[in-house]
């Protein structure tokens, strides 16, 4: 057994005990109640899950184990000489619940380094897709193809205890997450550079041969690749995407099925595909003006012709928040840092934070106007050559699975059963609420 799942074992297994005592004696004590237009509108915000990663605060933003993104960036091992964490560390806080020294990051990075080969049947599963076939679909399919080195399903087969069902997990979620950047590379190589591949390079971190591997080299595009990996590993449970892989995890579907249904969901245009949609809005805002700078005069007039058609601004308002994003603060810090004001679209994202909010607060209807990670994100991948936009999708999944495979694995540890929520009918509910006859 590693290091990493040793110190995972001595953390969940007296935890999963705690959670049964809590549940013997509080089991019925009430948490919430529903309405009726919450039924209606996606249960958003009503307590329904518990995912011990991460907890999004309104109004200071993703909090991992209690950690804001400002701590953590102070907090979290870097890799020599750079001023961005690690992904290793924000994963193994999230799995064990403890701030990882250099020494346990160092271990979480070799450890996933060893699990890094991908079977060359995944590879010549993608190369028979079309080559149009879009980066989601390919990445969603190689993840099913990895399906046949599983441990979960191979054990569950053999007669697996119920106790070790979290070890074989263990198992699947560390492969999937160490053999994700190369399937992921893989994808964009062949779709976007006529297949000519770049072999992994094992002396670099995850993030870092990630980037190579995608083939920008730079020093500046690895601390990008381990501040992004970083600020998209978790956003609690219940987002589409972590709330997928639980959701399929519970009925005992192993890392790859529950995964591979999380990036579905992550495709979809109201989750992983904001990102890409901030770009294409801001550059066709440019073209219409006619100008790769627009004023804060310009801009504003777009924000309010924009919202005439009954369009949303992309990148602005989130359900849960009620501030900036952090995570949109993180990437603005690292342009700052990076680039100053030598990119045009950098500097248009940056007048848009100024122009927006003020704009839709007049509205008197929204109730966060602030920008979140996805305002900021696809324009820095702009600026360092990544223009393919279907492709950043598949950062965000390579990202995620940081936290819904430590979530999964607690999942298994505590012994969750399967996700089962009631569903009625609108006859049902107006005999519920006393409601007479609609028209």
């Amino acid at each position: 057994m590693d290091s990493l799942k040793e110190k995972f074992a001595s953390k969940a297994l007296p935890f999963s005990q705690d959670v049964k005592k809590f549940l013997k004696e509080h089991g019925d004590k009430v948490i919430s109640e529903v309405t009726v237009a919450q039924v209606y509108g996606g249960l958003k915000g009503v307590p329904g899950m518990v995912s011990e990663t991460s907890k999004l605060d309104p109004d200071e933003g993703i909090r991992f184990r209690g950690y804001s993104i400002p701590e953590l960036r102070d907090l979290l091992p870097k890799a020599p000489g750079g001023n961005e964490p690690l992904p290793e560390g924000i994963f193994y806080l999230m799995l064990i619940g403890e701030l990882p020294t250099e020494e346990d990051v160092a271990d979480v990075s070799n450890n996933l380094g060893r699990r890094a080969i991908v079977p060359l049947h995944v590879f010549s599963v993608l190369d028979k897709l079309p080559m149009q076939t879009h980066p989601m679909t390919q990445f969603s399919i190689a993840i099913m193809a990895m399906r046949t080195e599983g441990v979960f399903a191979k054990e569950y087969r053999a007669g697996m205890s119920k106790k070790d069902y979290w070890s074989a997990t263990y198992e699947d979620a560390m492969n999937l997450i160490a053999r994700l950047p190369r399937v992921a590379a893989y994808i964009y190589r062949r779709t976007y550079h006529d297949g000519n591949h770049i072999e992994p390079d094992p002396k670099l971190d995850w993030a870092a041969n990630f980037a190579h591997m995608l083939g920008y080299d730079s020093d500046e595009f690895k601390r990008l690749m381990r501040l992004y990996a970083t600020i998209h590993s978790d956003h609690e449970g219940g987002n589409v995407s972590a709330h997928t892989n639980h959701l399929v995890s519970s009925a005992l579907s192993d890392a790859y099925l529950s995964f591979s249904a999380a990036m579905n969901g992550l495709a979809g245009p109201l989750h992983g595909l904001a990102n890409q949609e901030v770009v294409r809005w801001i550059l066709k805002m440019r073209e219409e003006i006619g100008t790769s700078s627009p004023t804060k005069e310009q801009i504003a007039d777009y924000v309010k012709k924009t919202l005439s058609e009954g369009k949303v601004i992309p990148g602005y308002g989130h359900a849960v928040l009620r501030q900036t994003d952090p995570r949109y603060t993180a990437q603005m810090e690292f342009c700052k840092n990076y680039i100053g004001d030598k990119d045009d679209l950098i500097n248009t994202v940056h007048a848009i934070y100024e122009v927006v909010p003020p704009i839709l607060k007049s509205l008197g209807k929204v109730k966060n106007p602030w920008p979140n990670v996805d305002a900021h994100s696809g324009a820095i991948l702009l600026h360092y050559g990544l223009k393919e936009y279907d492709f950043y999708t598949v950062l965000f999944g390579v990202s995620r699975s940081l936290g819904v495979m430590a979530n999964m694995i607690w999942d298994r540890a505590l012994g969750l059963p399967i996700e089962r929520p009631g569903s009625t009918t609108l006859e049902l509910l107006k005999k519920k609420v006393g409601a007479t006859e609609l028209a």
